[in-house]
């Protein structure tokens, strides 16, 4: 690695598809503390083998939110039932718990494009989707949201090393600007996107596109981008990043990750300076 021009040049070579170890599920940050976070298991030399060896200057990280960067504890799922209580999706427990593993699969993408999957009336769609976004500002507000531990570190260290950081999200602007707030992350990346600004939310390639042509970026092979779903590698490989990351610690496992075509799969988002061959001293 090297640097020129407050550009950092990393050789992307010999990323594999990591081997990390046991998956997390969508609920194991609920009990998770900073030690749990901590002693996650390393990933080795030999998990980094696989993949196509990449060359190009590194000029932006693009990071989901809920999942990667702050820890979910649910909040997705349980502000999805309270929407669908109220709206009156899923009729009986077999309809809602169909509805429910849909919610699951397409963790990451944006709620609205949920929101009409499941239903057959835009309106309802809309009217769901205020619901869900009106429950999780609730449920944050009380029960409070915290940072994935090192996620601030990051973030704040890749900026100083001169990479630009785009903070993403299927939520609409009004929630992603209240769980910005109440981390008091207002300032700490280059950009903040919701799909409503991008065009389209994941799996399309609109997020990290439109957070490239915004930091200014040359390349989309100098765009990494990282999340804890499906849906996240899908748009980052639809958008041709350089390098696509899942991270253990939200509504995907390994397995899932893996399979969607991470390029890596790494604990959480505080082994990502180690993985891009940077200082991994923040956020450890």
């Amino acid at each position: 690695m090297s640097t020129d021009d407050g550009i950092i040049t990393s050789e992307f070579d010999d990323f594999g598809r990591a081997s990390t170890g046991t998956a997390v599920d969508e609920h194991a940050a609920d009990d998770a503390t900073d030690e749990d976070w901590e002693d996650d298991e390393e990933f080795s030399d030999d998990d980094l083998d696989d993949a196509d060896d990449l060359d190009a200057d590194l000029e932006l990280v693009v990071l989901d939110m809920a999942g990667t960067t702050v820890v979910d504890d649910g909040l997705v799922e349980r502000a999805f039932e309270r929407a669908a209580d109220a709206a009156g999706i899923g009729s009986t427990p077999e309809e809602r718990e169909q509805a429910l593993d849909y919610v699951r699969e397409t963790m990451g993408q944006s709620k609205i494009a949920v929101f009409r999957a499941l239903t057959d009336d835009e309106d309802q769609a809309q009217h769901a989707n205020a619901l869900f976004e009106s429950a999780y500002g609730e449920l944050a507000a009380s029960e409070g949201l915290r940072a994935v531990p090192g996620a601030e570190d990051l973030i704040r260290h890749l900026r100083q090393l001169g990479v630009k950081v785009a903070l993403t999200t299927g939520f609409s602007r009004p929630t992603q600007d209240a769980v910005l707030d109440a981390l008091g992350w207002r300032d700490l990346a280059d950009l903040t996107l919701s799909p409503a600004e991008a065009g389209r939310g994941r799996p399309f390639p609109d997020l990290p596109l439109t957070a490239l042509l915004r930091t200014g970026g040359t390349s989309v092979e100098g765009m990494v981008v990282v999340g804890d779903t499906a849906s996240d590698i899908a748009s980052g490989i639809a958008a041709g990043a350089g390098l696509v990351v899942g991270v253990l610690t939200g509504a995907h496992d390994e397995e899932t990750l893996t399979e969607a075509g991470a390029d890596a799969v790494i604990p959480s988002i505080a082994d990502l300076a180690e993985l891009l061959g940077l200082d991994d001293t923040a956020g450890r």
